[in-house]
Order: C-alpha cells, then structure tokens, then sequence
C-alpha cells in the first residue's frame, strides 16, 4: 500500500462513505484535517469515568463496567426493552435498547468498555438511550499482557452522534499505519533551541501513546506548531499589505482648524493614538490599525480626526456602523463636532437602507460626485449602486458586527484605501496577537475628565424576590430627580415564539447554563408591566426593537436624546454608541443571558456625562452557573480589560474569538490563548526572524506547506481582507 501523505484526501485513503461522514461530522477533507482533530483526553482500562459528574444533555464518551443485563416485555406497546447498569463502582447509569434482546449476549455483567451517547434522566438517575458502545475484549489486544492493557491509554475524541470516538481511533490508526514522511513546519534549529519533537513523531505520539507520559512532549510540539503557523500566516498578510501602494494624505489646514476649535483638551492617550494615525496616513502603504478603548474613550474624536487628514487632499472616508440608530447618531455627532465652520466644507452625508428613495439617490449622487468627504452608513454603503470618487480612508465601526467579506466589499470600492477598525470591546493582549496579528494594534485606555462613572450592583431576585420591586422603586427615584432610564430585556416578546433567525437578527442571547430558549422578560412585557405601576403612571415610558422601521427608530432616539421619553425600554440595539448624558440608570432584565462584553457595552450608556450612573442586573440565576458568573464579574469591576480577561476564563476563547473574527483564526485546536501566551509571543518573535531571511518560505518549505494546509483558499483570502 502506497503511503499517505498529509496532502491526501480522505476518499482516496478510506473510501466514500467514511470520507463523506467525516467531512457531514467535522468538515474533514484530508490526512492533515483528520490528524488535526486531536484526543481531547485518554482513558484507561484502569480508570473508569465518574458517572455522578455527568450532565445531562452532554454528548459524552465515558469507560465503565456492566453490573447487570435484562431483558422485559413492555406493558403499553409491542416488543421487549433491555435495560443494562453500567458503573463506576460508585454511581450506575442506565442503558436502554428497544426491540435488541441480542444484546444480551455481549453486555454481560462484569465486561467494561467505551460508551457514547448523549446523557438524559430517568427517575433521577442518568440514562443513555442507544448508545454506540465498544467492549474492550472486542479490541485487537491479545499480544498485550493483561497490566499493559489496564494502563495503555485510550484516546477519546471529541465526536458525534454519527462518528463515535473509537471510529475515530480505527480511522486513524489505518491513516499512521500507512503514514510516509510529514514535511516539518518548525526549523531544526528551533526545535533543538525547544526540545520539541519532529512532526511525524508528535502526531504518532499524540493519537497513538504506548504511555500517558509520551502525550505532553507531543502536545507541547502541535501548540508551537500551531502558533508558528498561524503567526507567520499573519504576518505575511501584513508584508502583502505593505507591498501595496496608497496615496499619501498628509495633514494640512483642515485639521488645525478642528484642532484648534475644539472645546477641551485631547487626553494623552488621544494624542497618542492620533499621531500614529497621522503617520500612518502618509506611509508608502495602506494603513492597517485597530483602535479599541473603552465606552466614551474618544475613539470616533480619533477617527474624525483621520477623516480630516485625508479630506484635506480630496479624499473620501466611508464610515460604517451596524444599526441605523448608530449611524444616524454618529452622523449628527460629526456634524457637531465639525461645527458650522467645516461641515459645509465636508458635507457629511448620511447613506442607510431605510431613507426614502428620493433622499437615498440625492445622498448617492453626492458620495459618487466627490462633494460628501465623509459618509456614514450601514450595509447600504455595500451596495453595488454605491461609489465613491476618491476613497480615501475605511472606518469601520464596532468590527465585530461585520464579516471580513463586509469589510473587504467596502475596501474594493477604492485603490487600496486606509484601515481603521475601531471597537469597544477590549481584547487582551494575546487574543489581539492571534486575531488581528496583522492589524497594528492601539489603544486608548485614559477617559476625558468629567465623566461621573457608573456604580453596578446585581439583584438577585431568584435569592431576594422582593428586590424587583425595589429596582423599580430606584428606577421611579432617578427619574424623579430629572434623570432618565433604560430598561433592557433579553427578547421583544417572551409570549411570542422567537425563532433563532428573529433572534440573531436583534438579539444575541446565551442559552447556556441550562436556562429555557423562553425568556421571562420581553420589550413587550417591561413596557406592560410600567404602565401598570402606580410609581411610573405620570412618566413618559417607551419601547424601542431592531424589528422596527429605521426612521420610526431614530425618531424615539431622537425623542430620548431630547428629554422626551423617561424610560426607553428596548432590546440589545442600545447596546452600541448610544449617548444621553441624561440617562442615569440602566436596568438589565434577565442579566445572565448576556455575555461579558454585552452587559459592559450596555452598562457604557450611562454615566456619560455630569450624572452619576447606575447599573442594575437583574438575574433570577443561580449563583452556582455561569451566567450569573458572568454578571457578578460585571458588577466587580468597570474595567473593560480586566473584564475582557475575565471573558476569556468564563468563555473560553473559542467564544471570545468566534465574537471578534470569523475566519480561519477562531478554529483554534490546541492552543489556547491564555494557557499558551508566552508560546504564542515566542511564536511570532520566530515567524519574525524567519521572514527576514526567508520572506517567501523557500528554505522553509515544511512551514509554507502546513500555512497552505491550514489555510485553504478561501481562509486564506478572508485573512487577506482585514
């Protein structure tokens, strides 16, 4: 039999069928993806799984031993059910067959195996029903003594209900039974320097132990493997971007005219940040910056700023946000900034899908004309009926809204136009360098003088029932003292059924923890119960959703900004850029079913200006779950990067990263950006030295090929769109 190599498909070297039910079940096409889905833990013949920490739902692989076997007609409908005990030796667990009597003969008490399926209860105990299973007589070990079985470990794959884990174990031993030579992605050098394995010995050693204490050497290896790949992938996307040509849009009268209007004085970090920019806009290369900061940090003051300088040379700026509401918002607060002085000069101009035909085509005609110097919009920017004459400068708002194809569409409508991405969500240092390690990265962490803050509490009314009356009672008193509120609820009607294409659209729920798909508490149900309460009888209360029209939106935010309304009751489509520096108080119903990030975003809608602000999270969880871990990390501090550590330890950073990238960069396999912080800096000082000497990989040909495998072509080109 000819040997596999990493580049072979799985249909050549195992057939259709078993080719096509790893590609349904993990998207698996060749030797190296295959290899890839690595054991997420070993199990021995000696260690059984404890049954008592299951959860019911988990689709779980577990060792145990059979206690006891029957077999029983069933009293309501036709045919016989076995019913098998497995244990641990200390709790069972119950396995059901329908119509299988035959089973009796293999599950005999005594024999222990693999079992997989997906827990459930009955009578207050755990049940598979179905479950595949495999006996560990039935395996080919009879050339083994009986104390190496009890200790050879067993590897247990992450699986599915259709490719169980000991499938995955016999697919992948005939895959390394026929293993030729694996081209290694890391220099000899390094390796020695680390002590790391070659390649083809990591994978034998990490799917095909003959001893436990084989696994951490080859792991360690896969990591660097892994962080090599992925930093040298990023950093030649950064070299590709600084190949290209931009033009140069050097500062001039524009800016010092903003400058020297401007009411107060930058913050340092301000500064900072702008000047970098302001020398990024006259490099040789397009700019390609990330700014993140914290609610009300001055990141849209920074972009303005960026805005002018490539005014001053003709160029446009296209600035797009992810709601209507934002986008209107942003629009009015460049037109304050800029005064009356340079807002004729600009013409910012305001581009959504929801402005009536007529006014759309005059915005339209301005933008392709060249007259609106800066445009805000929504996706209506992405359009094909929209054109820039000179697009100069991308600013994209809140990033993680967007996919990089969103992004890279509003990019193609000029000649390799800047960058700026901002975002409010804070990511931590090693997050930024395995997400966006081909974007330069600041960051304005100084907030402008004068701001009140924000105090937050939880109101745990699953514990306290009688603090949801005294939230109300606080919420009456801030808007007694001339102050408004919101109030946010996790859905806009908790009657109605909410389909996950509805919620995705507005609002982006946990449903962890075990909490039902149904909230408690929708838009609907908050204003119903406001209107109802004797203390709000005499104030104004409104409501305000994603699924209503643009304009009917912006004119509530409107009514808000202005005094109008006391309590605007509203879903998650507050959460970004909002700013009423009358609003005092925030009241987040059903907290636990936000995540970190959401609840910061939220609670950064007050305390905006010379008003103190209050928080108030409102969670009927248990203290035990995570959702309400969650909150109460919220509570403790305000610090959005103290918090976005703390997201990453709740989350993981499957979720953290899956929020601020799609793409090949979320798939993370071993690594693990908190874990492997140092490896992952180590890795990229590596990719660094090896692109000076080697810029296009070619005495490295074991790195180019694994950033090949790794990165197929449309991964490759979402990498290239940021």
């Amino acid at each position: 039999m000819s040997a596999y190599s990493l580049q072979t498909r799985l249909d050549g070297a195992l057939g259709g069928k078993t080719a096509n039910a790893l590609q349904r079940s993990f998207g698996m096409r060749t030797v190296a993806d295959l290899l890839a889905h690595y054991p997420r833990r070993y199990a021995t013949r000696g260690e059984l799984t404890p049954i008592d920490e299951l959860t019911v739902g988990d689709q779980v692989t577990i060792v145990a031993q059979v206690r006891s076997a029957t077999d029983r007609r069933m009293r309501n409908r036709p045919g016989s059910l076995v019913e098998v005990i497995i244990t641990d030796g200390r709790s069972d667990a119950q396995l059901t067959f329908f119509n299988q009597s035959w089973r009796l003969n293999e599950l005999t008490p005594g024999r222990q195996g693999i079992f997989s399926g997906k827990v459930g209860e009955y009578r207050h105990g755990k049940q598979f029903a179905h479950p595949d299973y495999q006996l560990f007589d039935d395996l080919d070990m009879a050339r083994m003594t009986a104390e190496a079985r009890a200790n050879e470990p067993i590897p247990i794959y992450p699986a599915t209900s259709s490719v169980s884990s000991w499938q995955l174990q016999k697919i992948v031993k005939i895959i390394l039974d026929g293993l030729g030579d694996v081209a290694d992605p890391l220099p000899e050098d390094l390796r020695r320097r680390h002590g790391l394995l070659g390649a083809r010995d990591a994978l034998m050693r990490v799917h095909r132990p003959d001893f436990e204490d084989q696994v951490p050497d080859a792991r360690r290896t896969l990591r660097m493997h892994e962080a090599l790949v992925l930093q040298t992938a990023l950093l030649q996307e950064r070299q590709f971007v600084r190949a290209l040509s931009a033009t140069a849009r050097p500062a001039g009268d524009l800016l010092t005219a903003f400058d020297a209007a401007l009411g107060f004085t930058r913050t340092p970090d301000q500064v900072a940040v702008g000047d970098v920019i302001t020398t990024d806009l006259v490099a040789g290369w397009p700019m390609n910056r990330l700014v993140q900061g914290e609610v009300g940090s001055g990141k849209t003051l920074v972009a303005l700023r960026a805005m002018l300088q490539v005014a001053q040379s003709g160029g446009q700026s296209a600035l797009i946000a992810p709601t209507e509401v934002l986008a209107g918002q942003h629009l009015r607060s460049i037109a304050r900034m800029l005064g009356p002085q340079l807002a004729p000069q600009l013409m910012p101009t305001l581009l959504t899908g929801q402005l009536p035909a007529a006014q759309r085509r005059r915005a339209a005609l301005r933008v392709a004309a060249g007259q609106a110097l800066i445009v805000v919009g929504t996706h209506a920017l992405l359009s094909a009926s929209t054109t820039f004459a000179d697009l100069g400068l991308v600013v994209v708002d809140e990033q993680h809204r967007f996919g990089v194809e969103q992004r890279e569409a509003l990019r193609a409508k000029g000649s390799s136009p800047h960058a700026l991405v901002l975002t409010a969500t804070p990511i931590p240092r090693t997050v930024a360098m395995t997400v966006f390690g081909d974007l330069d990265v600041s960051t304005i962490r100084t907030m402008p003088p004068g701001r009140a803050g924000i105090e937050s509490f939880v109101a745990p009314v699953g514990e306290k029932p009688n603090w949801f009356a005294r939230v109300w009672e606080r919420v009456a008193e801030e808007v007694a003292a001339g102050h408004q509120a919101f109030v946010v609820c996790p859905a806009i009607d908790a009657d109605a059924t909410v389909d996950a294409k509805h919620r995705a659209a507005d609002d982006e729920l946990l449903d962890d923890d075990g909490a039902p798909a149904k909230t408690r508490w929708g838009v609907v149900q908050a204003t119903q119960l406001l209107h109802g309460h004797p203390a709000f009888a005499q104030m104004r209360v409104q409501m305000l959703h994603g699924r209503m029209p643009g304009e009917e939106k912006d004119t509530i935010m409107r009514a808000f900004a202005d005094g109008e309304i006391d309590v605007l009751v509203a879903t998650t489509v507050i959460e970004v850029g909002v700013d009423v520096p009358n609003a005092s108080t925030m009241v987040i119903l059903e907290a636990d079913r936000f995540g970190v990030s959401q609840l910061h975003q939220l609670r950064g809608r007050v305390g905006r200006g010379s008003v103190p602000g209050l928080c108030l999270l409102v969670t009927e969880a248990d203290a035990t779950t995570p959702g309400r871990a969650r909150v109460d990390a919220v509570a403790r501090t305000a610090d959005g990067f103290e918090l976005a550590e703390a997201d990453l330890e709740l989350r993981g950073e499957g979720d953290v990263l899956g929020d601020v990238q799609s793409g090949a960069r979320t798939s993370l396999r071993l690594l693990r950006v908190i874990k492997d912080a140092d490896l992952i800096a180590l890795a990229r000082q590596e990719g660094e030295a090896i692109l000076s000497g080697d810029p296009a990989l070619l005495q490295h040909t074991g790195l180019a090929q694994a950033i090949e495998r790794r990165l197929d072509a449309a991964e490759r080109a979402a990498l290239a769109k940021n």
